[in-house]
């Protein structure tokens, strides 16, 4: 049996999980009609903890219970219902006796919880228990009262099971998973309570709380659901937007770092290309840019035009925008789901043999999401290479000394931390290859199409590790870049950027070690550090005539003074 060890760094997912433990707690409910459904923000409040506690709506409870009541029946009249009265994949033509639906449920957990690799974070777990309780709380999966409330009771007093990563082929739903996740409901397996990762039955015992005896259907509706892929995919959404918000920061710092033009994020260009994301990425750099001393010192520059990683910032995260919207649409749809099977249709006295369990629209979309993730890293990464390299038009008193080192030659300054977000991005394109394109059969052909989700979920979740790296060492050197430029300051939304990097890491003013420095600043991104600059409820996306009549500086500073940084000076 295994015994008590400490919770580890990797358990907690990098954040704190706060249990809700009395009054002034917010309150989350499942169950509840279509229009107070669970939300995605929901999902990552419940499972990163801040003291959320999770009941269960009064008017799930009857359709609950006539679910369960139907189930009864069909085991009483020993009706031949797939799940019920029968084995489970190529296995269902087996007929089991009326004496043995108990033991066939226990069977299906001990049977099912085969999954190996390194355990999931407790948020993910966490989430996964919420979705799995949402879902029963439906009533149409034909679990017990007693065994939602016993998932809900897990939450709310943090017992959160030990969940190897590797072993769902994200079809059947994530089987195996979900599997050693139940374990612990009957008092099996392991799982993380108050600091220590215990057998399952002393967990339970310690935070006050019984095993739960599985009924009939019961094991199934456990381990029948999505709700793995829809956790990975739920809480990497949430991240995804902090990470494709740092990186709209980090393009401005980069673009006042270079002496970049503000012309192409006048609002006129993007209004003659309405998709949703690029006039927002747009109307946000324009705000963090507002009120640039840097810009007006090279409106009569002779260049002409800059970089595309510079000059099509709103149309390359504009469109990261919409990928993370659809996404967005995708697993917040998931969570209106049922994806057990079979479904009970009490009401109707029906049992239905569906697919709802399959993973595809959560597949496609976490493999979508991946592939949005490798552009951002890729376009920041090469803002970078940028930044720290040679340029011959930079000649003047402020100018960014090669690899941004201070007296270069004695100093490497960043050279070596470009090469690092040049090798963090190779690794997230490689990532970045479906898993959804790949299906190899299971129990013996009965399951011979399967999403392989669960691998999009995991590679996700590493290609966001990597990501926040990128876009820090990019945010490290801008930082620097703007140093170099002073006196000069850059706008308003830079400068407050600027100043919150500069409390994580300070100027690098010889060399020292960057990859301290990566690593907290990474952190702190993924922690929220830029979330509060240029935010989406402020933005104006429309276009305005104001300030645009001249070509010089001094429309340029009309520009900068309305908040619109939008004129048509040459640069």
């Amino acid at each position: 049996m295994p015994g008590r060890t400490e919770i580890s760094d990797h358990a907690t997912g990098g954040h704190a999980v706060g249990l809700a433990n009395g009054r002034g707690s917010r309150r989350v409910t499942i169950g509840r009609a279509a229009s107070g459904r669970l939300t995605l923000g929901e999902v990552e409040a419940v499972s990163r903890g801040n003291g959320v506690r999770v009941s269960i709506a009064e008017s799930a409870l009857a359709h609950v219970r006539a679910a369960r009541a139907f189930v009864h029946t069909i085991a009483e009249e020993h009706r031949t219902v797939y799940g019920i009265t029968t084995g489970f994949g190529h296995l269902s033509r087996v007929k089991i006796a009326p004496d043995q639906l108990a033991e066939l449920q226990r069977n299906l957990l001990r049977s099912h919880a085969s999954g190996t690799g390194e355990p999931l974070d407790i948020p993910t777990v966490r989430a996964m228990l919420l979705l799995l309780a949402n879902s029963l709380a439906r009533g149409h999966s034909g679990a017990s009262v007693e065994l939602l409330e016993l998932l809900v009771a897990l939450l709310n007093r943090g017992v959160t099971p030990v969940v190897p990563s590797r072993g769902s082929v994200g079809a059947s739903g994530d089987l195996a998973p979900l599997a050693h996740l139940g374990l612990v409901l009957i008092g099996e397996g392991e799982a993380y309570f108050a600091g220590e990762r215990l057998p399952g039955g002393e967990a339970l015992r310690h935070a006050g709380l019984h095993t739960h005896l599985l009924g009939a259907k019961e094991g199934l509706a456990l381990i029948n659901g999505t709700h793995m892929m829809e956790a990975c995919g739920a809480l990497a959404l949430a991240d995804a937007w902090r990470l494709l918000r740092a990186a709209e920061v980090a393009a401005a710092m980069s673009t006042e770092a270079l002496l970049g033009s503000h012309v192409p994020l006048d609002a006129r260009i993007h209004a003659l290309r309405p998709q949703a994301g690029q006039p927002r990425t747009a109307a946000r750099l324009r705000a963090l840019l507002a009120g640039s001393e840097i810009n007006l010192s090279h409106a009569d520059c002779g260049r002409v035009q800059d970089p595309y990683t510079l000059r099509c910032v709103p149309q390359v995260l504009g469109a990261a925008r919409d990928a993370l919207t659809y996404c967005g649409q995708v697993f917040e749809a998931e969570l209106g789901a049922v994806t057990d099977n079979p479904l009970i249709f009490a009401e109707d006295g029906d049992v239905l043999t569906g697919g709802n369990f399959h993973g595809q629209p959560l597949a496609l979309a976490l493999d979508f999401l991946g592939v949005a993730l490798a552009q951002v890293a890729s376009f920041s990464e090469r803002r970078t290479y940028n930044v720290v390299g040679p340029h011959d038009w930079d000649t003047g008193p402020n100018r960014l000394p090669l690899f941004l080192a201070p007296q270069p030659g004695l100093n490497s300054g960043y050279m070596i931390a470009q090469y690092v977000a040049a090798a963090l991005v190779n690794e997230i394109k490689v990532l970045a290859h479906p898993a959804s394109i790949d299906s190899i059969p299971t129990s013996a052909g009965m399951e011979d199409f399967v999403s392989m989700g669960a691998t999009a979920a995991l590679k996700l979740r590493q290609q966001l590790e990597l990501a926040f790296r990128v876009v820090a060492v990019e945010l490290l050197c801008a930082a620097q870049g703007l140093d170099f430029r002073r006196p000069l300051r850059a706008g308003r939304g830079v400068e407050q950027a600027h100043q919150a990097v500069r409390r994580v890491v300070p100027h690098l003013d010889e060399d020292r070690p960057p990859a301290p420095d990566i690593e907290a600043l990474a952190e702190a991104l993924r922690a929220g550090l830029l979330e509060g600059l240029a935010p989406e409820t402020a933005l104006d996306t429309s276009p305005s005539k104001r300030s645009h009549r001249a070509n010089g500086a001094g429309g340029r500073r009309a520009a900068a003074d309305a908040g619109d940084a939008a004129g048509t000076a040459r640069h």
